[in-house]
């Protein structure tokens, strides 16, 4: 990077976020009468009245409320709300919003209470920072437990968490864009956090606050968290791209200007009122084309798109085809957002064009409204109340499927107990990379579905009872197999009968919609349930029989609550149910309940055992404890052979564990090894007493030991990784490494070592490797 300096970097990325309240206007260390002055300036660009004595009150209030605190950066605590605040004037919110976008912090972090907050600033202002407040220490993910924890916990969390900001959503959407406010603020000052709380937060907003922002519609500031993200989960990638951007900057100028300046000599020869700009594609989207196609900067020629708003539909598709006869269009990548709009309001064309060089490039056409709707989604539609609706443009998408998405998630909330499969549905609904098929009912009504759908996912779509009654349809009056997909375009109409069955299980490997697996899950666990519950017994009761359990013993009300409560169940049956429908094993049940069992039924020593375990003059035999060249001493056994199993290579500091094995003496195994945890009951009765002798890392001189690391891959890694073994004086036995679709690399590496306290500081050591996500001993 040696040819860009960090301030044209800097310049770069100011020019792919642009405009009121994004990163170009970001001020740190600022005054803070300056900025709320910058707050009434952006709020006067877009409200007429001169009456913001509530939002004057707020600040006055947030002032002293916040005084004396300080943010990790050093500045004046009171910069965060002003921040928030503006954000959300560059949205065009109401008063109410942005006088809670003030006081959003003044709850929880001050003596304000509720009812002194209610008489300054009324009820509805009230509500809204009180529905941030609840969600301002909901951690979405965590990618710091441990891998039990990952399982169960963090599952438990997140699906409760996500729970709770769907429900304050639907109290009043605002409070979620006071909270994507607040979240956008502090990823723009993320550098002052540890490089682990910015991994955990940009990732938490990544997988999160970006989807929701681009559901509601929102690009201006879901576009800024997609780029502020990518910057701190892969900062290597981040700034390599804007640095090639960089380079090529004169280049692009002169290439977009070019195709401006041509149409718009199209645009008005032809008589039409336009605004016409080049828009860039922000850093994240151009990532991810790149790691898509696998594709260089250098091949990707579209990093613009040209933007032309005109007054009316009409002029759109009259732009349009002028377009088309100036450039030659590219086949199957036109799209006509306007007559079937997306999902989250989003309308416009899109068409991509063969420029005069031989270069494709994209261009979008729209209206003054549709891009009004565009860049502030749901947000587009709030104005101050004093406005009448004269000032207010009609929109062309209802206020009933503004907000269908966030009612359809209330449904789910409602329907499932089991919070991974909550959790499992909401994601794949959130994923942002998922694309859309426009379809028709046989009445000429519009249906976006997941690219890739099947009649069935239709059919759901239209209402549950047609989708558990169909037996058929019909595309463009013909009949299809069921696992048609469906293309854009399509009509459909699905033949039912009351005669049938119900769907079948093999459904769910056929459709691609959440909302569909969903009602198709719903339908097996309600109608076949007493089916399931039984089956859940068997299952239970067989796995018990295969491992020598007694299962009468263990099934008692206590060991039945820990797994009620472990898993999220309702009751008990709800857990059988879950068991005979395949949603649980169960092992994990008949294991979980064994283990309970065994923590109060410990057999106690007896005198007989005491007297047994000496000898006649009343000492303890020589043979109780071997002191071995292994480091070892196992309790009971005499010159016995012992060597460490390969599995999950115990080192001195392990708490360790003997297995007597059949003519090859006793396996050392560490505790938490995954084959000593699922030995049966009768195999547990071989394990035996094992402990590191005094000096044992002194026995041998090293120990084997392996683990996994786990990165997002990049150039130089491995190097970084044994660079950091050399330094240690560890020698390397062996090294595995393989990368995933997705990026992320898993190392392994088995090393020589000469017990825990080393292991643990080498440990430490490649967790401060760059781009390093998560290190694991191997267990088994």
């Amino acid at each position: 990077m040696a040819d860009i300096t960090p301030e044209e970097l800097e310049q770069i990325e100011r020019e792919f976020h642009s405009g009121p309240g994004t990163m170009n206007e970001t001020k740190e260390f600022a005054d803070p009468d300056e900025l709320y002055q910058d707050l009434v300036d952006a709020i006067h660009r877009y409200h007429p009245s001169a009456d913001l004595s509530l939002i004057d009150k707020a600040y006055r209030v947030a002032y002293k409320a916040h005084e004396g605190q300080m943010r990790k950066s050093g500045e004046a605590y009171i910069i965060h709300p002003l921040c928030v605040a503006t954000i959300l004037a560059g949205l065009e919110l109401d008063k109410e919003t942005i006088a809670a976008g003030l006081l959003h912090d003044v709850l929880e972090d001050t003596v304000m209470n509720d009812q002194e907050m209610i008489d300054e600033f009324g009820e509805e202002v009230f509500l809204l920072v009180d529905g941030v407040t609840k969600l301002q220490h909901l951690h979405l993910t965590d990618h710091n437990l441990d891998q039990s924890q990952k399982n169960a916990e963090r599952l438990e969390m997140q699906a409760e968490n996500l729970r709770k900001m769907f429900l304050a959503m639907a109290k009043d959407i605002r409070v979620i864009m006071i909270k994507l406010a607040d979240r956008l603020h502090n990823m723009r000052t993320l550098k002052y956090q540890s490089a682990e709380a910015q991994l955990r937060i940009a990732r938490e907003t990544q997988e999160i606050y970006c989807p929701i922002a681009q559901r509601l519609g929102i690009s201006k500031i879901k576009i800024e968290l997609e780029d502020l993200s990518l910057k701190y989960i892969n900062p290597e990638a981040y700034y390599d791209l804007v640095e090639k951007i960089a380079l090529r900057k004169s280049i692009r100028e002169t290439y977009v200007q070019g195709l401006v300046d041509s149409v718009r000599e199209q645009v008005d020869g032809a008589g039409i009122k336009a605004e016409i700009s080049g828009r860039a594609k922000h850093f994240f989207s151009i990532y991810k084309k790149m790691v898509n196609q696998n594709k260089t900067i250098d091949q990707i020629y579209d990093l613009f798109a040209i933007r032309v708003i005109v007054e009316n539909i009409r002029d759109c598709y009259a732009v349009l085809g002028l377009m088309h006869e100036k450039y030659k269009p590219i086949p199957g990548r036109f799209k006509d957002y306007i007559a079937m709009p997306k999902p989250n309001m989003y309308q416009s064309l899109h068409t991509t064009l063969i420029g005069p060089s031989g270069q494709p490039f994209e261009i979008q056409i729209r209206t003054f409204e549709m891009h009004r709707t565009a860049e502030y989604g749901i947000a587009a539609h709030w104005k101050y109340k004093e406005q009448n609706n004269n000032n207010v443009t009609n929109t062309t998408v209802s206020e009933e499927e503004k907000l269908s998405w966030l009612r359809q998630i209330l449904e789910w909330q409602q329907d499932m107990s089991d919070n991974k499969e909550f959790m499992n549905v909401l994601k794949s609904d959130l994923d942002l990379f998922s694309d859309t098929v426009f379809c028709f009912t046989p009445s000429g009504d519009v249906m976006n579905l997941p690219h890739g759908s099947t009649p069935i996912d239709f059919a759901y779509s239209i209402h549950s009872a047609v989708g558990n009654k169909m037996i058929g349809a019909k595309v463009n009056n013909k009949l299809v197999p069921i696992d048609y997909v469906i293309q854009n375009g399509d009509q459909l109409e699905i033949i039912t009968s009351q005669n049938s069955r119900g769907p079948s299980r093999d459904w769910l490997k056929i459709v691609k919609s959440t909302q569909a697996k969903n009602k198709i899950n719903q339908w097996f666990k309600s109608e076949l349930k007493e089916e399931n519950i039984q089956r859940g017994k068997e299952l239970i009761l067989s796995y018990a029989k295969s491992k020598g359990i007694n299962f009468g013993e263990i099934n008692k009300p206590d060991y039945q609550e820990k797994i009620i409560r472990k898993y999220g169940f309702h009751d008990w049956n709800s857990c059988l149910a879950t068991v005979g429908h395949g949603g649980l094993k169960e092992s994990q049940i008949v294991n979980r309940m064994y283990e309970e069992y065994q923590k109060d039924h410990v057999v106690p020593t007896t005198d007989a055992d005491i007297l047994a375990s000496v000898g006649e003059d009343g000492q303890k035999p020589l043979s109780a404890h071997h002191h071995s060249k292994s480091g070892i001493v196992v309790k009971g056994l005499y010159d016995v052979a012992v060597h460490f199993s390969k599995c999950c290579n115990p080192v001195p500091g392990d708490e360790i564990v003997g297995f007597v094995t059949r003519g090859r003496g006793v396996s050392i195994h560490r505790t938490d090894c995954i084959n000593i945890m699922n030995l049966s009951v009768v195999e547990k009765a071989r394990l035996i007493e094992a402990e590191w002798q005094a000096g044992a890392a002194q026995s041998l001189g090293s120990y084997l030991a392996e683990i996994k690391i786990y990165c997002n891959d990049r150039p130089g890694l491995l190097v970084d990784i044994s660079k950091i073994f050399t330094e240690k004086d560890v020698n390397i036995n062996s090294i595995h490494s393989r990368t995933s679709k997705q990026g992320i690399a898993t190392i392994e590496v088995m090393f020589e070592t000469k017990g825990r306290e080393e292991l643990n500081a080498l440990i430490e050591k490649l967790r401060q490797i760059d781009n390093v996500l998560e290190i694991e001993r191997t267990t088994g």
